[in-house]
């Protein structure tokens, strides 16, 4: 659903756009409110259905099941009216912190700590000679940055396949975010080429490449990182 701002020009941020659908799907369920002969204030249950499963999914993939709004979300399962509102709660408190830009300035400190915190780690390993275990560190590091800014930028970090759902590869994702345009074509294309460099690491392929090379995966790694912070 896309939002108006007050200037009338369309609001490209597809974090909010998914949560405004939540805000509208939740409304829907509430709109199917009924009462019986034993129970007052019950929903129809598919839409409900479809509206918690919608909800997890989403509050899942950007916060984590062990986070309050998850957990909060999840405790309200329910076809009763009143309890289905509270539910609403939790995503209008998730909408403010989008509109405050608050998301971004958390995920984005811890996320960049951490991987900084890795990067210096595969440093280390090739100081001390293992070119190959730092290889596999930095491209572990690569594809869960790959993974953080998809989230961020309310692109799926799951697939759905023969009624299973997956998480999506880091090729994919690397796909799915240049075609966003959260970073250019030249950046996909050099991503394409660590993750083979990690893969051949992973895979044992260890002639395939070289120390130089995994030295300049992480001065190039630490660069890109750097330079897309700003989406996080």
């Amino acid at each position: 659903m896309a939002l108006e701002l007050q200037n009338g020009d369309r609001m490209e941020n597809p974090l909010k756009e998914r949560i405004e659908y939540l805000i509208d799907l939740c409304g829907q369920v509430l709109s199917t409110k009924r009462s019986t002969q034993h129970r007052s204030d019950i929903v129809d249950g598919r839409i409900q259905n479809k509206y918690r499963t919608a909800g997890l999914s989403f509050i899942s993939q950007f916060y984590g099941e062990k986070h309050p709004y998850y957990i909060e979300f999840h405790s309200k399962d329910s076809d009763y009216g009143p309890t289905i509102e509270q539910s609403l709660g939790v995503l209008e408190a998730i909408s403010d912190e989008i509109d405050q830009g608050w998301h971004k300035s958390i995920r984005g400190v811890v996320s960049a700590e951490l991987f900084s915190d890795f990067i210096e780690m595969a440093n280390h390993l090739l100081d001390e000679g293992y070119k190959d275990a730092a290889a596999v560190m930095l491209g572990s590091t690569l594809e869960e940055h790959l993974r953080q800014l998809a989230r961020n930028n309310g692109i799926e970090v799951e697939i759905e396949s023969k009624g299973k759902i997956s998480p999506k590869k880091a090729d994919v994702l690397n796909a799915d975010l240049a075609k966003a345009e959260i970073y250019s074509k030249l950046d996909q294309k050099n991503i394409i080429a660590w993750l083979g460099l990690r893969n051949d690491a992973a895979h044992g392929k260890y002639d395939n490449y070289s120390k130089g090379q995994v030295v300049f995966f992480s001065q190039a790694l630490n660069d890109f990182m750097a330079r897309s912070e700003e989406k996080l």
